[in-house]
């Protein structure tokens, strides 16, 4: 089997797997996923889903909080961690919006990669969800499940993985597949145990039969 091949009968049984896979962020408009996928760094979706609650009931707009102090977004968010650098970060991507694209996320990935703290993780992500548009997140599941599964060889890179995939994995798939392997990610194929192989769809075509990686 190619690894084309592979990746197509993957992302069939993903789809039967988890047919309504989706992002785990909350949020209702595009300018609160950015904000989410910040503070999502080092951080579960679950918390952040609480935390942005009381931000959000604070600085309900872009123009509210790209004038909040960093201090009071940086107090709002400590509890997902790097409450400093988030915080900062989060205010100049909010001035940014504000100030150059009329407070709206811009269509564009390399203009979205300019914003501060968004890497190509985020502008995937903002991309896919957002705008629909063709896009591969290379998140921790991601990256480890593409090499346990085989579609990657012992790659590590989050760039180095999202381009091996977008060789492989169709466009118009790469969003929700990426989604459904999170969700697969948390449920069968664990990080911190050992992965759970008999529950696991994919197990007759891993390429690692169990074996930890």
């Amino acid at each position: 089997m190619t690894k084309e091949e592979l990746a197509l009968e993957v992302i069939r049984r993903l789809k039967e797997e988890y047919p309504d896979a989706g992002c785990t962020l909350d949020y209702n408009e595009a300018w609160k996923l950015l904000v989410s996928v910040r503070l999502a760094a080092q951080c579960t979706d679950a918390r952040v889903n609480v935390v942005v609650q009381d931000l959000y009931a604070r600085y309900p707009t872009v123009d509210a909080l790209a004038e909040a102090d960093v201090e009071e977004i940086e107090a709002i968010v400590r509890p997902c961690g790097l409450g400093r650098s988030k915080a900062r970060d989060i205010s100049g991507c909010m001035k940014i919006l504000k100030e150059q694209y009329g407070g709206k996320v811009p269509e564009d990935f390399d203009a979205l990669l300019k914003l501060p703290g968004v890497g190509r993780k985020s502008a995937n992500l903002i991309m896919g969800d957002v705008f629909g548009k063709p896009a591969i997140v290379t998140d921790t599941h991601c990256i480890r499940l593409c090499n346990r599964i085989g579609l990657v060889d012992g790659i590590k890179e989050p760039k180095k993985v999202e381009m091996a995939l977008w060789k492989i994995i169709p466009p118009k798939e790469g969003s929700d597949f990426c989604h459904r392997l999170v969700y697969h990610g948390r449920d069968v194929c664990t990080a911190r145990t050992k992965p759970h192989c008999g529950q696991c769809c994919l197990e007759d075509i891993c390429g690692k039969n169990g074996v930890e990686g």
